[in-house]
């Protein structure tokens, strides 16, 4: 894996790491909807995976993997965004939809169920289903949702308010309550969906997978990921996005 200079063999690490960035591309990919093709997913990671290694440096204090898994996850997102891969219509769709689960949170005291939300948008039971499944991917960070709700940045941005050590945001975010934040919000779905959350990402189950564990069709998982994310990002808003008082 090393030069006889002692320098990390670019061309090991790149076929060694192939078969991550396959993996990481099909587990993203099942959060998006058909349009997006697996391939340019794989293609960005790619490349995110090159940058990886040209940027890498033992002195970083990470195993390289684990910094690699960042740059071609980044890559694979800004691939994403530079396309466009999501109507403007559905995000503002799926916008509506977390409104509706605060408010309800707020009036009801407990998560919304389908139905409950459904009545609140005007619409069926059958059309709110059909927008969670158009309306997969929507879990992905966007800029617009660390701004202000007018549409506007400054200093009262989320991003100023909480990552407060520029040189890295994220461990920023991470230092401060936000990882608890998450917690509690994923302690507050409800069963099923806590369960498909855990089934999801602690054991890394592919949505099939899922339905066979939930005794659900495959598109069912979808638009209860979908619905499980949507609750989560509510509740995150609601806690950290809004400013003090």
């Amino acid at each position: 894996m090393y030069t006889v200079k002692g320098k990390a063999d670019k061309n090991h690490l790149l076929t060694e790491h192939m078969p991550l960035v396959k993996r990481l591309a099909h587990h993203m990919k099942a959060k998006l909807p058909p349009s997006v093709e697996v391939d340019d997913l794989v293609q960005a990671g790619m490349i995110g995976l090159l940058d990886a290694i040209n940027r890498y440096e033992d002195s970083h204090g990470a195993q390289f993997e684990t910094y690699a898994v960042l740059r071609i996850r980044g890559a694979m997102l800004d691939e994403l965004r530079n396309n466009d891969w999501m109507p403007r219509s559905t995000r503002q769709n799926m916008r509506k939809v977390e409104a509706a689960m605060e408010a309800l949170q707020q009036r009801l005291g407990r998560p919304a169920s389908e139905s409950e939300i459904a009545r609140s948008l005007q619409m069926s039971l059958a059309d709110y289903q059909e927008m969670l499944g158009d309306g997969g991917g929507h879990q992905l960070v966007y800029y617009e949702d660390f701004r202000d709700s007018d549409g506007e940045g400054g200093s009262d941005s989320f991003l100023d308010r909480h990552a407060v050590d520029d040189s890295d945001p994220l461990r920023s975010l991470l230092d401060t309550g936000f990882r608890q934040a998450v917690i509690d919000a994923i302690d507050r779905l409800p069963p099923r969906e806590k369960m498909l959350m855990g089934l999801y990402y602690e054991e890394e189950l592919n949505l099939k997978e899922i339905g066979a564990v939930m005794g659900v069709s495959e598109s069912r998982v979808s638009q209860l990921h979908t619905q499980a994310v949507s609750r989560l990002r509510a509740t995150l808003r609601e806690q950290l996005w809004t400013g003090p008082a």
